[in-house]
């Protein structure tokens, strides 16, 4: 796998400035997720009518679909602070206490990656989140004792990946959920124009839909692909970002008309070339193309699946009749006959 992979829906370094450029603050700014949006303002209308804090709220969905925009815009809608943090951040229950204990009434606590917190911290969270109140232990042996502190009124809003992965006991606990879907190219095109107003980049309307269609549906990769075509055209023309242009700097990226990058094609063309199509195990694939299993699972798989382009059968994946269309190669029948 290449250093970096302009295409990847993960935070890079590169995305912390832009993301903060770029992100929404109110609900009317954030594009897309529109059942989400509907459901979280009658929340906020709700908890603003009562006085009273949010009801805890769980987001998840793949990497780059807007989680923490999402309880940023949260938190400026209800004119509250917020404290940005992960589950792997989260090593010690004193370090959970100090979190907790520096809230104010009515704050958000934003914890991404939530699936990688320790079962430890997970208990110390269930009075906090039910309860407001914080169970320590101090001191060891015979001699330790149980202090029970109270706590703001909080509202916890956590983000994973890996729904799958949380503890049942976990997910209970959180008053709303809501999955954060691949947007529509629609909506990636209305954000690639809002993210081009914002950064002074001239983009003709067909340039736009053109980054849209390419961003795997997801707005930090449209943001990424609108930074490097800006800086293409900037070098290679006048500064506008035009068809041509835009065709130009995503070939020169090896991204195709559906956003599929060269890992993309290999591990199609893997399972094509060297499996005939398929079904074949995961394991077979990923030694095939020299990759992790778990980094196929849930980086590659998960927009290919979307696509149509793979489909997972008991007995491994298949190659669509899609896939090989897309690679220009004529599907044969059995490509057809393991869809149905």
């Amino acid at each position: 796998m290449p250093e970096e992979r302009i295409i990847s829906e993960e935070l890079k370094n590169e995305d912390q400035t832009i993301d903060l450029t770029l992100r929404p603050h109110t609900l009317s700014e954030y594009v897309g997720q529109e059942q989400i949006k509907a459901n979280l303002k009658i929340a906020l209308q709700a908890s603003r009518k009562r006085k009273d804090s949010l009801e805890h709220i769980l987001l998840h969905g793949n990497p780059g679909l807007g989680k923490t925009t999402l309880a940023y815009v949260i938190a400026h809608e209800l004119a509250v602070g917020i404290r940005i943090t992960s589950g792997p951040a989260i090593e010690r229950a004193g370090d959970l206490a100090a979190i907790l204990t520096s809230l104010a009434d009515h704050d958000i606590l934003f914890i991404d990656e939530m699936h990688r917190l320790n079962r430890v911290i997970e208990e110390v969270l269930y009075p906090a989140m039910e309860d407001y109140k914080l169970d320590l232990v101090v001191g060891k042996g015979p001699g330790a004792r149980t202090i029970r502190l109270d706590l703001p009124r909080f509202t916890l809003i956590g983000a994973t990946t890996r729904m799958s992965n949380l503890s049942g006991a976990l997910r209970d606990r959180f008053g709303l959920t809501f999955r954060l879907d691949y947007y529509a190219p629609a909506d990636i095109e209305k954000i690639v124009k809002r993210s081009a107003a914002i950064l002074g980049v001239k983009l003709v309307p067909a340039a736009a839909s053109e980054i849209a269609r390419r961003s795997r549906r997801t707005p930090r990769v449209a943001n990424r692909l609108l930074k490097r075509v800006r800086d293409y055209s900037e070098v290679k023309g006048d500064g506008t970002v035009d068809m041509k242009l835009t065709k130009a700097a995503l070939g020169a990226l090896s991204i195709d008309e559906l956003g599929l990058d060269e890992i993309d094609r290999r591990i199609l063309e893997t399972i094509i070339d060297k499996f005939q199509g398929g079904p074949v195990g995961l394991n077979s694939v990923a030694a095939a193309v020299a990759e992790e299993m778990e980094t196929i699972e849930n980086v590659y798989e998960p927009f290919l699946l979307q696509l149509g382009f793979l489909t997972r059968t008991p007995r491994g994946r298949v190659a669509t009749s899609e896939a090989y269309k897309h690679l220009g190669r004529q599907p044969p029948a059995t490509a057809q006959q393991l869809e149905v």
